[in-house]
């Protein structure tokens, strides 16, 4: 389905001043077009509106048949006939041509050019002859690498582009043979060529090919043409007997096709390959990889008109990337790496676009109001002429493209339109007699002739036609010259431009028709994102200004799918994000009130507002948009309110009324322990602590666990990226540290908080330094040694515990708050804890300067380290298991323990299997210490 815009791609109209009537022409590269009548070319600078200069003229050997432009190498490459015989050539260095009696040189490719000749080159334009075996029929340039390839009967013959280096200042382009591709049962009367794809077409039959360069299965190219081995032999006697069973009285047709990817190889068509030249390894190709095959039926009702039953105007597309280029040539600076690749081609009343990189697939269907005649593709629309209009359709190459360069484009942070997205029409423009055209950069260049249809050039008899083996037609001789003919150049106005009435055309839609109004500014999101895709060609001004487009076109279809209330509403969320727009923006643009007075809230802009509130953003709502928020989720999704308060978004959120909301869903039946934490934190906010603690008296503590679980950010929050302890944090550290720490180890234990955060989180609360430990987070080592978390982290928890039991008995230095658990708690409690032996408590009660603190720390350094973690060590290394790493591990505690420690208490924690060499270092080293202080 094609829907119908009326809107104006189209802008500047200037005419060529052609001297004689265009029978060819072609354009590319910065602003070169070319206009072929009978044996002269006229080349013209376009650059800009109302600035088509003649540039110079060149005579050919012959008629101009066929001429292609190519913009690395700067070359024409012309297919011309004379006395019935036709020509390749390639005309270079045209821009030094300044008058028409100007010397031009003629050589053969691949001839050398002699040194006295050099500097002649310089100044003077170059005639490249490429002789053939078979008359050429049709040629194509490869807009990346400037190789041409010419299509023959039953062959295309391939011509690397190449340089001979003359100096180091000057080289002059040449061409190699370098390869022919055999094609047996289809005659080329259309072929396009790109960085190894190759596109051909008949009358009715389309073939695209991959030339690969890499070797497969150690696969050589044949330098002899093979005899032709067809895949489908049953198919070829069909043909040949159709060929014999055609008369005057009734023709046999073929049946239509359409074969994908390596399927296409059962066509019936046979391709092999024979390699000529002597190009470089890197670039000679080996194998072919089939991509599609499509053939039609001619429709029988058109018989008498063959010109019905024709394709034409086939195409390859890319997109691609830039990058630079390593070779040290200076006359190409940049290499452009494929993006994506399309082809299209066309009937007279239906074209047809395939993507072709990757997978093969049909894009799109393009239906036509008249019969086309001619049509050109560009990364931004499809340009169809019929007999008396031109038409303007859009494309899904940057939707395609897009998800080949992120294919994480469709996620909750960026979106892109669906390539499955209608294509529509932006205008039908009225021209009179058109009969052809072409387009390069934003320029399209239209020939009109207002006099009767001029014999068709490409007029064979229908019944060959239906035959694959018919021959292609010769070129017709143009009829004498007649007035009313004229050659324009239509330039498109700027993306910007355009994008702009796409919007405004949009708001008529607004209201009334969602869809539409997404289907349009879909179209304009996409035609920006092509122009940027295209953004080598773009001044910087040009791409600021496009890039601003490209963000407020995302913030426009946010605001579409924010209305919506259907299973694509979720795309409001990537496409605000990609809009750059802040939450209070977008809560600003929304629609709040109804036509009839009445408030409602779309599933699109809550999945929005839910989802950012929960991302953590840098930024606070105001307390008049917080409680637009809060209501429009008690509204809407009153489950969620909770999780909406605890957002650090909602700073500023008026306490009393939060607390009105959530009352009203306990007062309605839905209680759960979260409603019950998110209003004893707002009774905190508001200094009511009496309400508070009955809040908190509710549920038990293993509830309130649970709570926290639910929604840590009643815990902890994120802000600029770093951890802020909640104001109900805070308060529980002073009132109810146990279930502090049990919320934040049942945190770790679902994954909702890592080991170091919940180590900053304790340093940042409590108020401490880097260095210093409080004991609130010693709490939580010891409850996540018994809580037996992996072995993993087993190690590095003996590490901290010992180093800091040590560091408070070394500086006695007492805790800053009450441990949570004794000696004897994490005795009954953890196994890593072993028994506390008589010799010890001996040892503690026989220091007059020990304290309660003192002795327990050193309890627990007792049972841990000595019970725990050296013979844990000394086990393991007795075994072999990781010797050295668990060596390493004990030599290093060893250390640290033998320079924090007294001689005396380090001889009674070392354990008794342990081997005195061993230990002899460290306690020498202990003894050492005492004796030079």
């Amino acid at each position: 389905m094609v829907q119908l815009y009326n809107l104006h791609p189209f802008g500047s109209q200037q005419v060529v001043p052609c001297k004689l009537e265009p029978e060819r022409f072609c354009g590319g590269g910065r602003d070169a077009l070319f206009v072929a009548a009978g044996c002269k070319v006229e080349a013209f600078a376009v650059t800009g509106q109302e600035l088509c200069q003649p540039r110079c003229s060149f005579s050919t050997l012959g008629r101009v048949l066929c001429l292609a432009y190519s913009e690395a190498g700067d070359y024409l490459a012309v297919i011309e006939e004379k006395n019935k015989a036709t020509f390749l050539r390639a005309y270079v260095n045209w821009r030094s041509k300044r008058t028409e009696n100007c010397r031009v040189c003629i050589r053969m490719l691949g001839h050398n050019v002699e040194a006295p000749f050099n500097e002649t080159y310089k100044d003077q334009m170059s005639i490249i002859e490429m002789p053939l075996s078979e008359a050429p029929l049709c040629i194509s340039c490869c807009p990346v690498k400037g190789d041409l390839l010419v299509g023959c009967t039953n062959k295309l013959v391939l011509f690397s582009l190449k340089y001979q280096i003359i100096n180091e200042e000057f080289s002059i382009l040449d061409f190699e043979r370098s390869l022919i591709i055999h094609i047996d049962n289809i005659i080329p009367v259309e072929i396009s060529f790109c960085i190894g794809y190759v596109a051909l077409m008949s009358d009715l039959e389309v073939l695209i090919l991959k030339l690969e360069s890499d070797p497969k299965n150690g696969e050589s190219v044949n330098h002899q043409p093979p005899k032709t081995n067809n895949p489908m032999k049953q198919t070829e006697d069909v043909s040949n007997e159709t060929l014999q069973l055609e008369s005057d009285d009734f023709v046999i047709c073929q049946k239509p096709m359409e074969l994908l990817g390596e399927k296409s190889s059962q066509s019936g068509i046979s391709v092999t390959l024979e390699s000529t030249g002597l190009a470089d390894e890197k670039t000679k190709y080996y194998h072919v990889q089939h991509l599609l095959y499509k053939r039609f039926a001619p429709d029988i009702s058109s018989y008498v008109f063959s010109d019905d039953i024709k394709l034409h105007s086939l195409q390859l597309l890319p997109i691609y990337q830039t990058g630079s280029l390593t070779s040290g040539r200076k006359n190409l600076s940049q290499e452009k790496e494929l993006l994506s690749l399309f082809c299209f081609f066309s009937l007279p009343h239906v074209g047809y676009l395939y993507m072709v990189v990757k997978s093969v697939e049909l894009m799109s269907v393009y239906q036509y109001p008249e019969k086309s005649q001619q049509a050109v593709l560009t990364p931004q629309f499809l340009h169809v002429i019929a007999s008396n209009n031109l038409q303007c359709f859009t494309v899904r190459c940057s939707a395609a493209a897009a998800r080949e360069e992120d294919p994480y484009v469709d996620t909750t942070l960026k979106a892109c339109p669906p390539v499955s997205m209608d294509v529509c029409a932006l205008r039908i423009q009225l021209f009179i007699g058109l009969k052809a055209v072409c387009h390069f950069k934003n320029h399209l260049i239209l020939l009109t002739k207002a006099d009767p249809e001029a014999i068709p050039e490409r007029r064979d008899s229908p019944k060959r036609l239906l035959s694959r083996k018919g021959a292609s037609g010769k070129l017709k001789a143009p009829s004498v010259a007649e007035a009313g003919w004229n050659l324009y150049i239509v330039d498109t106005i700027s993306p910007v431009q355009l994008y702009k009435e796409m919007v405004d055309y949009s708001n008529t839609y607004k209201t009334a028709k969602t869809q539409s109004c997404i289907h349009l500014l879909s179209e304009a999101h996409l035609l920006v994102r092509a122009a940027l895709m295209d953004a080598h060609q773009l001044e910087p001004g040009e791409k600021a200004e496009l890039l601003e487009a490209f963000k407020e076109s995302c913030g426009h279809l946010g605001d579409c799918y924010s209305r919506l209330d259907t299973q694509h509403s979720h795309l409001a969320l990537p496409y605000y994000k990609m809009s750059g727009l802040s939450m209070a923006e977008v809560l600003t643009r929304a629609d709040w009130v109804l036509e009839d007075g009445s408030q409602k809230y779309e599933r699109g802009l809550i999945f929005y507002i839910n989802h950012s509130l929960y991302e953590n953003l840098d930024e606070e709502l105001s307390e008049e948009l917080a409680a637009k928020v809060v209501h429009m989720f008690h509204a809407a999704e009153p489950k969620q309110l909770p999780h909406i308060l605890c957002s650090p978004s909602m700073k500023n959120i008026n306490p009393l009324t939060a607390m009105s909301y959530l009352s009203k869903l306990d007062t309605s039946g839905f209680s759960s322990i979260l409603v019950t934490l998110t209003k004893a934190a707002m009774a905190l906010k508001m200094g009511d602590l009496d309400m508070h603690r009955n809040e908190m008296k509710r549920h038990p503590e293993m509830k309130l666990v649970c709570g926290f679980i639910l929604e840590p950010r009643l815990l902890i929050q994120q802000r600029k990226g770093h951890i802020v302890p909640t104001d109900l944090a805070a308060h529980l550290k002073d009132t109810q540290p146990g279930l502090l720490v049990a919320s934040v180890l049942g945190l770790q234990k679902n994954n909702k908080i890592g080991i170091e955060e919940a180590d900053s989180f304790f340093k940042v609360l409590c108020g401490k330094d880097e260095d210093i430990i409080p004991q609130l987070l010693v709490d939580l080592w010891e409850a996540q040694l018994i809580a037996g978390l992996p072995d993993v982290v087993l190690q590095e928890l003996f590490y901290k515990l010992t180093s800091q039991y040590i560091w408070r008995l070394s500086k006695r230095q007492p805790p800053d708050t009450i441990p949570l658990r004794t000696s004897e708690d994490l005795i009954n409690a953890c196994s890593h804890y072993g028994l506390i032996y008589p010799w010890v408590n001996v040892l503690i009660s026989s220091d007059s300067l020990a304290d309660k603190s003192y002795t327990e720390d050193l309890s627990k350094l007792q049972t841990l380290w000595w019970k725990k973690l050296l013979p844990e060590l000394c086990h393991r290394i007795k075994c072999g298991e990781k010797g050295q790493l668990y060596l390493s591990s004990l030599k290093e505690t060893l250390s640290v323990v033998a320079v924090e420690l007294e001689l005396r208490d380090f001889l009674n924690v070392l354990p008794e299997d342990g081997t005195a060499a061993f230990f002899l270092p460290y306690l020498l080293y202990c003894s050492r210490k005492k004796s030079l202080t």
